[in-house]
């Protein structure tokens, strides 16, 4: 069992919602990452896909692109990012997505030789216009991810976090995301969020012990990235 991970995929089956308009690199991109998952993961194989998963703002739009899904190999775990607006409660995104898919929203995902934690997070304190209500959403997020930690520990497996927004900035500073991570011996840590000219932002490779990974499925060539560990 090998784990990957991918974020952003943004799919439109169910809504008018093109990604070809972010430039030639998204022309045709289902297709194309849909071969290149089928030729690299296995079955057995373990996919984390941190957030932005669809355009949909519905239940009932989002079933083309749970449907797509399904079509590819691996079993998925998946978290909430900004644009889920489909997304409503765990229970009944469990039910659009159907058999082999976990979804992590305030727990922990167990499996054999690691344990997949995580939240969506937010923006960061120190972002540009942030606002009381971000703060709000802040805290909340860093709550969640502790109930998951948590959740985790109890394992006594390798943490492999998952997130949505980037849970520090280009600058390394601390966070009370990295705070957790670093308290609970998290391994990897895997976001996405960030397109294009923002790539330049991105945290990678080690950080107080935590290994950083931008896995935007633009930035990845839309291939899914292997974590070693």
């Amino acid at each position: 069992m090998r784990i990957f991970a991918i974020a952003d995929l943004h799919l439109a089956f169910g809504v008018h919602k093109p990604m070809s308009v972010f430039g030639g690199l998204w022309e045709d991109y289902e297709r194309k990452m849909a071969e290149i998952w089928q030729a690299h993961i296995l079955p057995e194989d373990v996919v984390l896909i941190a957030g932005d998963i669809s355009w949909a703002m519905r239940e009932s739009e989002v079933i083309p692109d749970m449907a797509y899904l399904a079509t590819l190999p691996g079993k998925k775990v998946l978290l909430k990012g900004n644009h889920d607006y489909w997304w409503s409660t765990k229970k009944k995104v469990q039910e659009l997505a159907g058999p082999d898919v976990y979804v992590l929203q305030a727990n922990a995902v167990e499996f054999p030789s690691f344990t997949v934690v995580g939240t969506r997070g937010w923006d960061l304190p120190n972002s540009v216009n942030y606002t009381g209500e971000d703060e709000k959403i802040f805290h909340r997020e860093v709550e969640r991810l502790r109930l998951s930690l948590e959740a985790g520990a109890k394992s006594k497996k390798p943490l492999i976090a998952m997130m949505h927004y980037p849970p520090l900035n280009a600058d390394h500073e601390v966070t009370p995301f990295t705070t957790l991570f670093e308290h609970y011996q998290v391994t990897h840590c895997v976001y996405g969020h960030l397109h294009g000219h923002a790539h330049r932002l991105r945290i990678e490779g080690a950080v107080r012990g935590v290994q950083y990974h931008l896995v935007a499925a633009d930035f990845l060539a839309f291939r899914p990235l292997e974590l070693l560990f």
